[in-house]
């Protein structure tokens, strides 16, 4: 779940105090938010799996800080291994022979931000269980369960090399052309890194359970089957209007491409948005899978709050309204998992039948039910994990017919228990749906029998063209007895709110409108 959220990132955080700072300065601001991330700067000497001591001189104590709200870090781990024989990830991968070739045979050579790099050949699973070894716990100093990965510039970007990559002759270690390879070499890399944060969460999942924790990896390299292994972006763009603009025909493509988890950097990463351009731009990543802001290290600071007010109070609103619909997407992110059908779709798959959809890219159409299920607005916390118990809304939208439905997935948000179908005891589905003034919840026959103890709250229903003149609860495991319900009507808008049903979320019930005879629902 905390995928989901908001991450703040830019390149770079300058150390440690930088970091709490930030993490102090969403606090204070009541501001949600669920990832802070760090770029290459915080290593040293552009060595990945280390840090810089000066700068960062314990970044378990940091890590920990963070993660007392409930909040994850991410650092960044590039493809290319900084030639140093003095680096112990690149003195063994040298040793082992993990490195790609040149079209003589020697480890190839090339340029990136550590200067000159060597490149692992992660087409082979040796050195993919090689990679996937670094990321344990006594490997990876300074990292915690509470830390997850970036992989960038893995194309892989090469500074002097042919069209920023290596030469087509280059060989990996089966004596392949890198000109057939190119395309899959940046997904294999995330499946190592994805591969490689499992392993220290195995039977660690956060919240105690003792199943495995499930990993995160961003990548900007992608093919067909990356979807599997994490979530992609869409590279370095720039602050401007047309930037934004590109950024939902860029992300509609990947997402019918089969790669559902995407994004665009929220601002723009070189250059500085205007307060408008900035607000705007959440407003659409708000409703986009992956909600990231991030910044080039020449650009302002980037966090939601640096525009001052009214601009700080408009950005929270707009988190806010994403961490509300956070059991919404979830329920989406289920959904394409199992059928893989994407979050973000063009208008033309709600509306095959009309022939003005076709050409459009500037929309998007989110599979949004007549019911779709919230966290309250009225307790929204620090970050997603603060928010697991709370109770939630339930905002029924009638159509014409005076009929709504929708689904909420539920498991619990960390382990692979979900995947236990079987069992079924770590996950569930519930169908809610209103009609004839009945709102029933019942459980999808066959999704399993996952219980967590969250309530219902509140039931908002709009599109209600009479006041009530009662509402009542029958429990299903209590046949026969039903008990009375406050409500409010606001005749204006036609909206019944329905207060503290206090129902638990996975219990079947009946909730009934009942109205004076002359008047209908």
């Amino acid at each position: 779940m905390f995928s989901l959220g908001f991450h703040q990132c830019r390149w770079n955080y300058r150390d440690e105090q930088d970091v709490l700072a930030v993490d102090s300065g969403f606090e204070e601001r009541d501001f949600p938010y669920d990832v802070i991330w760090l770029d290459i700067e915080h290593t040293d000497g552009k060595r990945y799996f280390t840090w810089d001591k000066g700068l960062f001189p314990d970044p378990k104590r940091m890590i920990d800080k963070v993660a007392a709200h409930g909040r994850r870090m991410v650092t960044i781990v590039d493809p290319h291994i900084k030639r140093d024989a003095k680096y112990a990830v690149h003195k063994e991968a040298t040793a082992k022979g993990l490195y790609i070739k040149d079209k003589d045979g020697n480890d190839f050579d090339g340029w990136c931000w550590p200067g000159q790099s060597s490149y692992l050949d992660f087409t082979d699973e040796g050195v993919r269980e090689w990679w996937a070894s670094r990321f344990a716990l006594e490997e990876y100093e300074g990292s915690t369960l509470d830390l997850y990965t970036w992989n960038d510039m893995n194309e892989p970007s090469v500074f002097n090399g042919p069209e920023v990559s290596m030469k087509k002759d280059c060989l990996s270690l089966a004596g392949i052309e890198h000109r057939h390879w190119h395309n899959t070499y940046g997904m294999y890399m995330q499946r190592a890194t994805a591969e490689g944060l499992e392993l220290p969460r195995r039977g660690n999942a956060r919240g105690g359970g003792g199943g495995d924790g499930r990993p995160f990896v961003l990548s900007r390299a992608f093919f067909a089957g990356s979807q599997r292994w994490g979530a992609v972006w869409t590279g370095d763009n720039a602050a401007k209007w047309d930037h934004l603009a590109a950024s939902a025909p860029m992300l509609l493509s990947m997402s019918l491409a089969g790669l559902p988890f995407v994004g665009a950097d929220v601002g723009g990463f070189f250059g500085d948005p205007s307060a408008e351009l900035f607000l705007r731009w959440m407003q659409a990543a708000a409703y986009q899978p992956f909600f990231r802001s991030h910044a080039h290290h020449d650009s302002k600071r980037r966090e939601p709050w640096v525009y001052g007010d009214p601009w700080t109070a408009r950005i929270r609103s707009v988190v806010m309204a994403r961490y509300a619909l956070l059991p919404y997407w979830y329920t989406l992110f289920q959904e394409a998992s199992d059928t893989g059908m994407p979050m973000m779709r063009p208008m033309w798959v709600q509306y095959p039948g009309d022939a003005n959809t076709f050409d459009m890219d500037n929309q998007t159409q989110h599979p949004l039910p007549s019911l779709p299920p919230q966290r309250s607005k009225q307790r929204l916390r620090r970050s997603s994990l603060m928010m697991a118990s709370d109770p939630y809304t339930l905002v029924v939208a009638l159509d014409d017919g005076g009929r709504a439905d929708g689904n909420l997935y539920l498991d619990d948000e960390e382990s692979y228990d979900y995947r236990d179908t079987e069992g079924g005891g770590g996950r569930t589905t519930r169908r809610f749906s209103f009609e004839g003034g009945v709102l029933k919840g019942r459980v999808v026959e066959g999704s399993g029998t996952y219980s967590p103890a969250n309530t219902i709250e509140r039931v908002v229903i709009v599109g209600v063209n009479a006041a009530p003149s009662s509402v009542t609860l029958h429990m299903a495991a209590a046949a026969g007895t039903a008990s009375s319900l406050d409500f409010t009507y606001d005749a204006l808008t036609r909206v019944v709110t329905v207060r503290k049903p206090d129902v638990c979320v996975v219990d079947d019930f009946d909730l009934t409108l009942s109205f004076a005879a002359g008047s209908t629902s």
